[in-house]
């Protein structure tokens, strides 16, 4: 999948370009160097929900479902100005805090040449997309899987969602962040997958 087709999909270019006085071309460029890390911290809390026994991609659902669930998308959707606070709050729960915040902006804006200030406005709104989005799907597929009186399987859902997006752990070199674009290969720079944890390696954070 394309950048762009889940943005589309999300509905989010348009929206941001309005409330951040943008053209829709800049929020796609900010947005293909951004969505990488948040995607990699969303697919690092379903690995934390599974270590904790919560259940992998079921666990994430909760999450998502107590920073604000399917409403966060709405929130960025709606006419009105978006709150930042609820996108702060997932960018809290997924980076651990605001330096890694800022990293991720300061990467974002080293490969895009892209202002960083621009990029920070835009990440809570990212985030409160993404964390909506995949919020809506997990609701959609417990839907189904109730309709149907059978678990979904276990590829499907948020697991395979981000699976895709990510690579399903295969690095580049399986296809994996090559799916978002080449910015999110060349912040890819291990080859593992998650662009995030790159990032979180320069900071001194990251498992050695």
């Amino acid at each position: 999948m394309q950048i762009s087709d889940l943005l589309a999909q999300m509905g989010g270019t348009p929206a941001m370009a309005r409330e951040l006085g943008l053209s829709e071309q800049q929020v796609a460029s900010g947005a293909a160097a951004l969505l990488p890390a948040i995607l990699g911290g969303l697919h690092k809390q379903a690995q934390a929900q599974a270590g904790a026994g919560a259940g992998g991609a079921a666990g994430l659902g909760g999450l998502l479902a107590q920073l604000g669930g399917g409403g966060l998308l709405d929130q960025v959707l709606s006419p009105q100005p978006t709150p930042l606070e609820p996108g702060n709050d997932v960018l809290g729960q997924i980076f651990g805090s605001k330096e890694v915040s800022r990293a991720v902006a300061g990467q974002a804006a080293a490969q895009t040449g892209l202002d960083s200030a621009l990029l920070k406005k835009m990440l809570p709104m990212l985030a409160m997309l993404a964390a909506g989005w995949f919020a809506k799907q997990h609701a959609g597929a417990g839907r189904a899987s109730d309709a149907d009186a059978a678990p979904a399987p276990a590829s499907g859902g948020l697991g395979g969602l981000l699976g895709s997006l990510l690579g399903g752990g295969g690095g580049a070199a399986a296809g994996g962040l090559g799916s978002l674009g080449g910015l999110a290969s060349m912040l890819d720079a291990d080859g593992n997958g998650n662009p995030l944890d790159d990032i979180l390696r320069m900071m001194g954070q990251g498992r050695r």
